[in-house]
């Protein structure tokens, strides 16, 4: 008679468990899956040659409409009015619709935000997993003494750590000419240290367990012991590092237009709107309150998912 069956849950089922515990983590998952849905959603309604929501059409006669506040009919032409009939977030200085333009400017953050940390993830990926597994590895370079790469690499990353990383990208981009995808490679190509010390750890934990030894003494040498074994076991961290990244490079590029050194208009970012609402912080405060409220409350929600996924990931921390 054979005994009763046990089930096992494997790792990444006790994380999830863990994670749908958390309360705060799950909100802001949902909270997130919101913003990315309001960003397609912009997407498809403000782009195009005559789009459902135009955030560039101006019009002079509806300048600082408070929210859900009707059209001027009688100033207004008929192609000109808006599309839902009032403007649910009320107007900006030259008359454009606020609502609109948050949407095109969600859509502007979800791109920098994922599209910047693909990039640092993917560099240091690869700078963490070179360290990690040739790092005993010594190398020349010039007249420079005799180095390991691992010192060579942990010397770049303090190098990279050094620098205050928001001027750096303010110096790169004030040179550069104004682009989104300028902001994007920029943000990108200076914040790559946090996943690099990350995966470089985690390889070092891994290089001596017994699946590592043992996939070595098959064979398995170089590049594909860093991508199919020791890489893919050094994610977890770099998981949650990417979701609070996603948060660093929404600030950062809300900043820069801000500043006016971010997107160049005539597109919309929920850095310019709130650059130009400031203007009129006290006879049209929704041009400030509703991106600063935007911005808060969805790096905040990034913030929470991360942080909830940190927890689960980390057995030490799941036990509390």
């Amino acid at each position: 008679m054979s005994g009763p069956v046990v089930k096992t849950v494997s790792p990444s089922g006790l994380a999830w468990r863990a994670f749908l515990k958390n309360r705060s983590a799950v909100a802001g998952l949902a909270v997130v899956a919101v913003f990315f849905l309001l960003a397609l959603v912009g997407l498809v309604l403000t782009k195009g040659e005559h789009p459902v929501l135009n955030p560039r059409e101006v019009r002079l006669p509806d300048r600082l409409k408070p929210p859900l506040a009707g059209p001027n009919r009688g100033a207004v032409p008929a192609t000109s009015l808006p599309r839902l009939g009032v403007y649910l977030l009320g107007t900006d200085e030259l008359g454009r619709d606020v609502f609109a333009r948050m949407l095109e400017g969600g859509f502007v953050s979800l791109s920098v935000g994922f599209v910047a940390v693909g990039i640092a993830t993917a560099i240091g990926i690869a700078m963490g997993g070179i360290a990690g597994y040739y790092g005993r590895s010594t190398i020349r370079i010039g007249p420079l003494p005799l180095l390991t790469i691992d010192t060579l690499i942990a010397g770049l990353i303090d190098v990279m750590l050094s620098f205050p990383q928001f001027f750096l990208i303010l110096t790169v981009v004030a040179v550069l000419k104004p682009s989104i995808w300028n902001i994007m490679v920029v943000i990108g190509l200076t914040s790559w240290e946090g996943t690099a010390r990350f995966v470089r750890a985690e390889i070092f934990s891994l290089r001596e367990q017994e699946f590592i030894l043992a996939a070595q003494a098959v064979g398995n040498r170089g590049q594909r012991m860093i991508w199919h074994h020791l890489v893919p076991n050094s994610l977890a961290p770099v998981l949650v590092s990417a979701t609070l990244g996603v948060a660093g490079a929404i600030l950062t590029e809300s900043a820069l237009s801000f500043l006016g050194f971010g997107v160049p208009p005539p597109n919309a970012t929920w850095g310019n709107i709130l650059s130009d609402g400031k203007r009129y912080i006290f006879d049209a405060p929704w041009l400030t309150l509703i991106p600063g409220t935007a911005l808060l409350v969805v790096v905040l929600a990034f913030n929470l998912f991360g942080e909830g996924l940190r927890e689960a990931f980390n057995p030490k921390l799941r036990q509390r």
